[in-house]
């Protein structure tokens, strides 16, 4: 069986938390884990869940891109960076 370590624990972004405040959410932090007896690691994703007034899923990668998106809209299954991000999340509101 495989057995996992978790080495971090991934915190939300606070620039999108001040954003989505006015929406109903919910957060799942991210987690870096390690596969005992090897030395693979895997990162899960924190994923923030808009459910109000409309369904968005957001997940945010920690990690370092050439492109410097770190955030993938499931339902448009596209990468953005915090500004596309932030003007996705406005367009909600209105």
């Amino acid at each position: 069986m495989l057995e996992f370590e978790i080495l971090q624990e991934l915190e939300p972004n606070a620039e999108i938390l001040e954003i989505i405040k006015d929406y109903e959410y919910i957060v799942e932090n991210g987690k870096i884990k390690h596969l005992k007896a090897t030395n693979l690691q895997f990162i899960e994703p924190n994923e923030y869940l808009i459910t109000y007034p409309s369904t968005l899923t957001i997940f945010e990668y920690k990690v370092n891109e050439i492109a410097n998106k770190n955030f993938y809209v499931k339902e448009h299954n596209q990468k953005y960076n915090l500004k596309e991000l932030k003007q996705i999340l406005m367009k909600l509101k209105t």
